[in-house]
């Protein structure tokens, strides 16, 4: 039995990525945590990378997990055969809320903006966890 895109190792494995990322981070955080869904895009500027949409976590699990977050999230990227630039969680404008975790490589004209920002926090909108600066 299939699924509706048929068996695929692209399907196969964001479908095995996916679960075991909500299972690490809801093992780690101790309580639901749910995933919604999980993308690998590309956009038109270039940049490219994964999508994590995400429900029940908040900044302040970011904060407190931050070192055991970014061992699950490097593994996840490594997973996907995803090299980041830069890892960060989107925030629910003026809240606490994270709304997805993104692995992004960056591409020439994105980079500058993310490499003018500093702090955890350089847009309100955004939490980085991890940055990748050139060289």
């Amino acid at each position: 039995m299939g699924t509706i895109f048929g068996e695929n190792m692209i399907t196969t494995e964001l479908l095995k990525n996916r679960a075991a990322l909500e299972d690490k981070i809801r093992k780690l955080i101790g309580r639901p945590i749910l995933l919604i869904e999980l993308d690998m895009f590309a956009l038109p500027c270039g940049c490219a990378g994964i999508t994590a949409n995400m429900r029940g976590l908040e900044v302040d699990d970011l904060e407190v997990f931050e070192p055991h977050l970014l061992v699950i999230l490097k593994e996840m990227a490594a997973n996907l055969d995803v090299k980041p630039t830069a890892t960060f969680a989107f925030l629910v404008p003026g809240s606490s809320i994270v709304a997805s975790l993104n692995w992004r490589i960056l591409c020439q004209r994105c980079y500058p903006d993310f490499a003018r920002g500093e702090g955890k926090t350089p847009r309100p909108n955004l939490y980085m966890l991890q940055f990748e600066r050139r060289k």
